[in-house]
């Protein structure tokens, strides 16, 4: 049996939601084009915002730019509230 050390699990975990976070965004965007509906696109935006966007900030971002660890964190969760605002938007019917 292979035993993965604990920041490999935790990317691999992170991986694993963006992909699916990615695809359940894509299908909604398209829902979103396909019958021209705002609030889809908000639904959209907020889960790319929620998945996507916090494994780029902690994995692409922070590395690239070398950001702090408190930076890293601050753009997590300001992509985080971004997201939910979207969501809410979305839920409120625009």
């Amino acid at each position: 049996m292979v035993a993965l050390d604990p920041p490999t699990v935790l990317f691999l975990t992170a991986a694993a939601t963006a992909t699916a976070g990615s695809v359940v965004s894509g299908l909604a965007y398209r829902g979103a084009r396909r019958n021209d509906s705002h609030t889809m696109r908000y639904l959209a935006v907020g889960v790319a915002f929620l998945t996507v966007v916090p494994f780029l900030v902690n994995y692409g971002v922070g590395p690239l730019v070398a950001l702090s660890d408190a930076a890293t964190l601050l753009g997590v969760l300001l992509a985080n509230v971004a997201g939910l605002l979207a969501i809410l938007y979305s839920l409120d019917g625009a």
